[in-house]
């Protein structure tokens, strides 16, 4: 099942007792349109951290597919399925996922913004975008990325194989910067990191040799800040080896 959402008003992705999460969401409708007494368990490509969006997450469930436009008849509006499909026998959207492509976007004009409110992080700083070029670059291939998750983790690997990553123009929106990348696999607030030490580069805070140090393996200390969850988006999963970002 292919989903986008809004993840605004979510406390995330993963089911928590008393708050609103998009798996409870999901499960809930699953039960509902698939006429089961309780709600439908799902296992999901990328859980996403609170106020984190989704274009092209995906989910699978052991169940037959339902119709994408029933589903979202008893979804609220800020979750809609795009696509529900059958799958091979087997199959687990998390995984057997191959890769997973994120974009986190920045407005940098001066003024905010009464429409990207919540879905990018307002930058009314100077930004060399050639800066934010070279950074990019420097991104792909394996690292050690310990720098970009918090210090108190569950991650016992902190090696990640960074496929694809680009900063780019916005179509359409002349002030607004997108950051994309895909990687075999994320840490938890990873892309948020790295955007955030990426800007400080590109506002002459920190410089390129500096941010390529940090892929070695340095101390969570020594990147910038965490971003804003409001400019992350997860936008495709690949599977069997297909990517989703492409030249």
């Amino acid at each position: 099942m292919l989903l986008e959402y809004d993840g605004s008003g979510f406390a995330g992705w993963a089911r928590q007792p008393g708050r609103r999460t998009v798996q409870e969401e999901v499960e809930r409708a699953l039960g509902v349109i698939l006429g089961e007494a309780e709600p439908v368990p799902v296992t999901v490509a990328g859980r996403t951290d609170t106020g984190v969006h989704a274009l092209g997450q995906v989910c699978s469930y052991g169940h037959e597919a339902v119709n994408p436009r029933a589903l979202n008849g008893v979804l609220p509006p800020d979750i809609a399925v795009l696509d529900c499909q059958p799958a091979l026998p087997g199959f687990d959207a998390r995984r057997d996922a191959t890769s997973r492509a994120y974009c986190y976007r920045v407005l940098t004009r001066r003024e905010r913004s009464a429409f990207l409110d919540g879905r990018a992080l307002w930058w009314p700083r100077a930004v060399d975008f050639s800066l934010l070029e070279e950074c990019a670059a420097a991104l792909v291939g394996v690292h050690d990325f310990t720098a970009f998750t918090p210090t108190e983790t569950k991650h016992v690997r902190f090696e990640r194989e960074v496929l694809w990553a680009r900063w780019g123009h916005a179509p359409g929106e002349p002030d607004v910067l997108e950051f994309r990348i895909e990687a075999d696999a994320f840490m938890r607030h990873m892309n948020r990191v790295l955007v955030s030490t990426m800007l400080e580069v590109a506002g002459g805070r920190r410089s390129v040799a500096s941010f390529v140090d940090l892929l070695g393996g340095r101390g969570r200390s020594e990147a910038g800040p965490t971003a804003a969850a409001c400019g992350l988006y997860l936008v495709g999963v690949g599977y069997e080896g297909e990517r989703v970002l492409q030249d």
